[in-house]
This record gives C-alpha cells, sequence and structure tokens, in this order.
C-alpha cells in the first residue's frame, strides 16, 4: 500500500453552507478516485474572524499557524475561492500573505472558483493563477469554475460541471505524488547587493 499523497485544500468562503465549498467537496472526491489521499480542509468561513485581525505571523492563533503550515508542506493544493468584485476574497488573500514565499516552488495547484454568472469564469486566469504563480507553484492548465446554476441546495447538480470536476481530476492524477522538495530544502534566493 502506498503512502497517501498530502492534499490541501483551502475554500475561500467565508459562508457555511457554501457553493465554493461544495465545488471544493467534489474535488477532493474525484482526486480520491485517482490516487490515495490524506485531505486537510480549511475553511475560511470557521478560521475568518481570527485570520482577519493579525498583521503579523506572531499574533496568529496556533491552529491557523498550523494551517499554513500544512499549505506550506502540502504535496498538491486545492484552492477555491468565490468571485467578489472581480477577484478572490480579501481573506483568501490575507491567508496566503503568511504563507513563505518560497513555500510552494513547484507545488501542484487545482485552482477554482465560483460565481454568479459565467461572466466571472475568468477570474481563474486574471485573478487566481497569477497568485500561485508569485509563489512559483505549479498550477494546472486546467481549472473548474463553477456559476450559481450549477449548484443546487449546495451540491453539484450540473452534469456539465460534474464532468469539468471529473476531467480536472483525471488530470491531475499525473501530479498526485510525494513531494521531492520539502520546504526545508527549497532554495532560498538572495538578492545581489546593488
Amino acid at each position: 500500500m502506498s503512502t497517501p499523497i498530502k492534499v490541501v485544500a483551502v475554500s475561500g468562503s467565508l459562508q457555511r453552507p457554501s457553493r465554493t465549498l461544495s465545488v471544493v467537496e467534489a474535488l477532493l472526491d474525484e482526486l480520491a478516485e485517482q490516487a490515495p489521499i490524506d485531505t486537510r480542509l480549511i475553511e475560511l468561513g470557521n478560521i475568518g474572524p481570527r485570520l482577519a485581525g493579525a498583521l503579523y505571523p506572531s499574533q496568529l492563533p496556533d491552529d491557523i499557524k498550523a494551517d499554513i503550515a500544512a499549505i506550506e508542506s502540502a504535496d498538491f493544493l486545492v484552492v477555491a475561492s468565490p468571485v467578489y468584485r472581480a477577484s478572490f476574497t480579501g481573506l483568501f488573500k490575507h491567508l496566503f500573505d503568511f504563507v513563505d514565499q518560497h513555500a510552494l516552488i513547484d507545488v501542484p495547484v487545482l485552482l477554482a472558483a465560483t460565481g454568479g454568472s459565467d461572466r466571472h469564469a475568468l477570474v481563474i486566469e486574471h485573478q487566481l493563477r497569477p497568485l500561485f504563480s508569485f509563489f512559483q507553484a505549479h498550477t494546472l492548465p486546467i481549472g473548474v469554475y463553477a456559476n450559481e446554476a450549477e449548484i443546487r441546495d449546495y451540491k453539484v447538480d450540473s452534469p456539465s460541471l460534474r464532468a469539468r470536476i471529473e476531467l480536472a481530476a483525471e488530470r491531475a492524477r499525473p501530479f498526485l505524488r510525494k513531494r521531492t522538495t520539502p520546504l526545508a530544502e527549497a532554495p532560498k534566493f538572495v538578492r545581489a547587493a546593488a
């Protein structure tokens, strides 16, 4: 029996129940069909009030520090946010502001987002992908966007959305593997003196 792949999922919704969380859970279910995974789900709705007031890592509660450590040491990430004013939520960004800038180098990331209509579908390309490019993460070429009509009673209801989720999980299969370079060994780049 092989060692499970450590998959950490972040749902950027501030509410529960949540359409974004529904998509994240469906993605995790499909990824589990592709490979043995050990999942950790981080819901911003649960940690938001305690995260929002922290300006420095030392101000974070221990459980949120543990969530950030889990993100930094993940073999594979699933990250999703609802669209709010044409971007991800502010607390979603605030969480990733605490992640070490070298921790996610080459880590595979499956991006997802939810919004009221398809006019927000490019949030994956224009907002989420650049954020994880900063971290030098390996964002999968395929992402999953879901509009409000595709989720009913906080369950994936659309056959089209279900098919996109299944395809994303299938395409993720080659990237579901143990991390080869632990965070402690990740290269640190030092800026040369001018």
